[in-house]
């Protein structure tokens, strides 16, 4: 079977760059490996007039990668207006601050359907599409409309809210009938799945059994396909990285006080305000840990058309500035705070460097770093994940301290009991949370995925599984795609 890999965004996988994201860093390892296709925005626009939508190609291990420029007419309201301003509050339980017009909702439905047209062209005999994330939640269904009648897949990294909050969305009733296009649906958590069923049956009055789901489209599973990392390849970096130039600079100025460490996207998913205020509550209740622990707070800025992202932005400057201002000395600042990305390499010497990892968003699909940071630790003496419990990632990771996020006093209480912990206790809780990640690596999560969109349609003709296919990624496009540039 030949597999196309469908995005918003994608990575290149160069090891001294900025991942763009946790989507992209976990897809990369996939596509490397598995001979697929990956297809996604080139961050660019263009206007309407070419006559099909264009693509540069270039490979990527045994696979490839398909960027396409969007249409510069609907890029805003898809992107920054529906995905951003509707569904991603909404997915993470904030209708407070969805914000749309009926005209990003019709821009996001063409850019569905632009991107269902460049398609076309990757297909080819035995092809099934894997679709990611809340971006094309419509594309399944276009696809459809253009006769394809291969299996397409989806999987959503993000959580999926009780019914309530999704009928805050404009047009959620037309959207979702349209996922059921998708022949599979993929949810990080059991209950995210069991909120999706809950919709179809509730508000849709669709049948659903044993996790079926039956409507004009005919049959779609919905299953549950937690995302994991290469733990070991994390390992072998965080190494490998103790000698690069940050991570030793890092170590240096430390000058023996211990490091907590928080990577997000700055975002109001993340919980970054509690987690500040949380120190913040530690400094001042136990002042015994003013200059023995210390925050590197990286939160690299995305989304900053939006209201809420300047707002957000603004208000965690104005806090990490507060807070520094009360607790810092001449020598000593207790928040070191940083707007920039830093890659995959570099991020694994970081986290192996802080003896406290901070992973508190207020609601996360999964949440990779998390995941990461465990698998960077030094095994002879690790760090403390302090994980919130409204993080997907904490179904799997128990012996993390698990954390409600909006309790500041909670959250002070055990970043001090992980800053304290004895080694024997340390190594028992990162033994067992290693065994997990170790049980479910994201070569384990893809192929699970795979295999049951090889079973969706049972009508179909038995195919080789993916893995026993030659690379022919880069093959099969230059002789089958006409009017497309290859670098």
């Amino acid at each position: 079977m030949n597999l196309v890999v469908v995005s918003n965004r994608v990575a290149r996988g160069k090891p001294n760059e900025p991942m763009t994201g946790g989507l992209a860093a976990a897809l990369l390892p996939v596509v490397e490996h598995s001979g697929a296709i990956w297809v996604g925005s080139s961050g660019r626009v263009r206007d309407g007039h070419q006559k099909e939508p264009f693509a540069e190609i270039e490979a990527l291990g045994s696979g490839a990668i398909a960027t396409l420029d969007l249409p510069a007419a609907h890029y805003g309201g898809y992107y920054e207006g529906f995905a951003n301003s509707a569904l991603w509050p909404a997915l993470h339980s904030r209708s407070d601050l969805i914000r749309v017009s009926r005209e990003d909702y019709v821009s996001y439905r063409e850019v569905n359907a632009f991107m269902a047209r460049a398609l076309m062209r990757f297909r080819k005999t035995k092809t099934a599409f894997w679709v990611q994330d809340y971006h094309f939640l419509a594309l399944g269904a276009e696809l459809r409309d253009l006769g394809v009648d291969d299996p397409i897949g989806f999987f959503l990294h993000t959580p999926w809210p009780v019914t309530a909050v999704m009928q805050g969305v404009p047009n959620h009733r037309e959207l979702i009938t349209a996922m059921l296009a998708y022949d599979l649906l993929g949810f990080q958590t059991n209950e995210d799945c069991q909120n999706f069923l809950g919709y179809v049956a509730g508000e849709l009055g669709l049948a659903v059994e044993d996790g079926v789901a039956i409507s004009q489209h005919g049959r779609t599973r919905c299953e549950v396909f937690p995302i994991g990392i290469d733990a070991e390849k994390f390992a072998a970096y965080a190494a490998k990285s103790a000698s690069h130039p940050d991570v030793s600079r890092l170590r240096r100025s430390l000058n023996g006080e211990r490091l907590a460490i928080g990577v997000d996207r700055l975002d109001y998913s993340k919980g970054l305000v509690n987690r500040i205020s949380a120190f913040d509550r530690l400094w001042t209740e136990q002042p015994q840990f003013a200059r023995s622990i210390s925050l590197l707070q990286i939160a690299n800025p995305s989304r900053g058309a939006i209201e809420a992202y300047g707002n957000l932005q603004n208000e965690v400057a104005r806090l990490v500035t507060d807070v520094n201002g009360r607790h810092g000395e001449v020598d000593w600042t207790p928040i070191r705070y940083l707007n920039k990305g830093f890659s995959q390499a570099v991020l694994a010497g970081l986290y192996r460097t802080a003896q406290v990892g901070v992973v508190t968003p207020l609601h996360d699909g999964m949440n990779l770093v998390a995941k990461e940071y465990v698998a960077a630790q030094n095994p002879a003496d690790p760090g403390v994940l302090v994980l919130s419990k409204f993080a997907g990632a904490a179904n799997e990771l128990e012996t993390a301290l698990l954390v409600n996020p909006h309790d500041i006093d909670g959250m002070a209480r055990a970043i001090a009991v992980a800053a304290a912990m004895p080694l024997t206790e340390r190594k028992m809780r990162w033994d067992a949370m290693m065994k997990k990640l170790r049980g479910h690596t994201i070569q384990q999560w893809s192929a699970d995925f795979v295999a049951e969109l090889e079973k969706s349609r049972t009508q179909k003709a038995a195919v080789a599984p993916l893995a026993s296919q030659p690379p022919q990624a880069l093959r099969w496009l230059k002789s089958a795609i006409s009017g497309v540039r290859l670098i």
